[in-house]
């Protein structure tokens, strides 16, 4: 089979996406409150309601970004490589 420039380019951005998937799913935070928290039962905090600006929102939105550009260049390839000769 003969590889063209687009394997490598698909090959390049699925590599990229997963790396950056990976980081940034390393870098959120847990969403365990632990034993306390289900007897208790979660608190609103400020920080709670006013989740969408934080940085912690920031990181998840590009973790969903870059999963769907993993899904779909995935999706893409498996469909090129398949009918494509």
């Amino acid at each position: 089979m003969e590889f063209l420039w687009y394997h490598y380019l698909i090959g390049a951005v699925l590599i990229l996406s997963s790396i950056v998937i990976v980081v940034t799913v390393m870098l959120q935070q847990s969403q365990q409150q632990g034993l306390s928290g289900a007897i208790a039962g979660g608190s609103d905090t400020f920080f709670d309601k006013n989740k969408g600006r934080t940085m912690e929102s920031k990181i998840a939105r590009i973790t969903k970004i870059f999963a769907a550009i993993f899904f779909v260049i995935a999706l893409a390839s498996v469909i090129l490589f398949a009918f494509v000769k």
